[in-house]
């Protein structure tokens, strides 16, 4: 009976921030750097006939909780608020915080608390190699999927480490 071979060896690696992230904003400053300036040297490339980007947002999330506490300070009400974009985000928490209708319904006041947030922004890179790799940020890591070069983790790790709230 004929084995599978390995054809090749993906591999995938994480870094624990010390410090978790500020906020949503922290990250969009460093998703933004990353975009506009490519630090990692990624390359554009061709496919199907269209052009793309060496640097690309793949995927994006948001979420967070909305708490309503009554006048004794005791929690009557949650609600969880999930968006695809951080200006997405900022309007559902702003809309939910102003409907007068939705305290009365609650019996209560509702504060959000970006604390408690929580955000994922997926990067995808072509690296100049050819290969296609993934930089995943949460508030509380970094993820580096499915490269096989250890270059390009030298080349994340290099420049992680030039990021004070990458640290």
């Amino acid at each position: 009976m004929a084995d599978f071979v390995s054809k090749s060896v993906v591999k995938s690696s994480v870094r624990e921030l010390s410090t978790p992230l500020a906020g949503k904003a922290e990250l969009n400053s460093i998703i933004g750097t990353i975009v506009a300036n490519n630090p990692w040297g990624c390359t554009t490339y061709i496919s199907g006939g269209e052009n793309f980007p060496a640097v690309s947002k793949s995927s994006e999330s948001y979420s967070g909780t909305i708490v309503y506490e009554n006048n004794d300070g005791k929690q009557v009400g949650r609600i969880t608020v999930k968006a695809p974009t951080s200006v997405g985000f900022d309007s559902v928490i702003s809309g939910i915080l102003g409907l007068e209708a939705l305290k009365t319904a609650m019996g209560g006041v509702g504060s959000h608390d970006s604390s408690d947030d929580g955000f994922s922004i997926t990067i995808k890179c072509h690296a100049a190699n050819g290969e296609f790799y993934n930089v995943t940020f949460k508030r509380d890591k970094v993820t580096l999927t499915s490269y096989e070069d250890d270059a390009i983790l030298e080349t994340i790790e290099t420049w992680a480490d030039s990021v004070p709230a990458l640290a």
